[in-house]
């Protein structure tokens, strides 16, 4: 999915924390802000990372939830052509499908409970869409992982996975997306220490939730509010929870789907700027002339960084333009 804000700033305003009696001293509830997709009349989605205080939880910088939307009368998601280096998205939905296309030549239809997940490293381009025939409803998420140092200039690819593990918990359902949950592991290629999970809450449960003790998470409600460690995060708003836990509280006073995301704390200062996550102003730059040579045809095909989505029936996202102030790299939270 493309940050496609007509002024995108560095991002690093959106959430905060809420003052509610009671919260562990190690949590936070973030926040979202609602963003346009595709435009001032496109789909909106709520954007609870990066924060105002904590822009990314171990190595997730970026958390859209959207939906659950009626499709059936309008276009849905239609996000075209459009670049990424330096990170990973990870495209999960609860209802609907959406159609992925990219530069490698990878044409998927992503479905509920199944992983789309594209690495951009040096540089990709994608399109997500919804499709005709796609049904009615259409409600997910799409996250960024932020790519190491010495990874981020790896050779972009693209996998997905039909079959995850899931297993249950007193009062829960559990999807391991990446990584691994209570001796369950994903399939899904990561690069630092990390996690990331559905959970479908029963209504009126307290549910534990096994965790890395050397993780910090955040819990993302997707469809209902839930309660976590004195916090009530309604839907598209999420907590955070520092490291050192080996169990989660949450409850919800009805069925609820979320998603868990957690890992090491990420120690390397970034700059995400639109689509681009890197680590200084120059290579911010850099991608963006890469882009706008590679979109307008005039890279020879040695050349290019990013491959066309030939596929894709409509025209690529030109880039905006760039502040008059250099970007600088920023730590995962304030006061780190």
């Amino acid at each position: 999915m493309s940050n496609i804000e007509p002024h995108p700033a560095e991002q690093r305003v959106c959430g905060g924390e809420v003052d509610r009696p009671g919260p562990e001293p190690d949590t936070e509830l973030l926040e979202p802000r609602r963003v346009p997709l595709g435009g001032p009349r496109a789909m909106p989605v709520l954007r609870a990372l990066p924060g105002k205080n904590r822009r990314m939880v171990g190595a997730w910088c970026f958390a859209d939830a959207y939906g659950p939307v009626d499709v059936s009368a309008q276009a849905g998601m239609q996000v075209p052509p459009h670049p990424h280096i330096g990170l990973q998205t990870v495209s999960w939905l609860i209802e609907g499908t959406v159609h992925h296309r990219d530069g490698l030549g990878s044409d998927q239809t992503v479905r509920p409970g199944q992983l789309s997940l594209m690495t951009a490293g040096h540089g990709i381009a994608h399109s997500e869409r919804t499709p005709d025939g796609a049904p009615d409803l259409l409600h997910g998420a799409q996250l960024w992982v932020a790519l190491p140092a010495d990874s981020r200039e790896d050779a972009p690819h693209f996998e997905h996975h039909a079959d995850l593990p899931v297993f249950t918990l007193p009062g829960a359902r559990v999807t391991v997306i990446a990584g691994r949950m209570d001796g369950h592991e994903s399939p899904a290629r990561t690069y630092t220490p990390l996690m990331g999970a559905e959970i479908v809450l029963e209504a009126d449960r307290d549910v534990e939730l096994p965790v890395d003790p050397a993780f910090e998470h955040g819990l993302l409600p997707l469809d209902t509010p839930v309660e976590s460690h004195g916090h009530h995060a309604p839907a598209g708003s999420m907590i955070y929870l520092g490291t050192g836990r080996t169990t989660i509280r949450v409850r919800a006073g009805e069925r609820a789907h979320l998603l868990l995301i957690g890992g090491e704390p990420f120690t390397e200062d970034l700059v995400m700027w639109w689509n681009f996550v890197g680590r200084d102003h120059d290579e911010i730059v850099r991608a963006r002339e890469g882009w706008e040579r590679d979109r307008d045809g005039a890279s020879t095909e040695e050349r290019a960084r990013f491959a066309p989505v030939t596929t894709d029936p409509g025209a690529a996202l030109p880039t905006p333009e760039l502040p008059n102030a250099r970007l600088r790299p920023r730590p995962s939270h304030r006061g780190r």
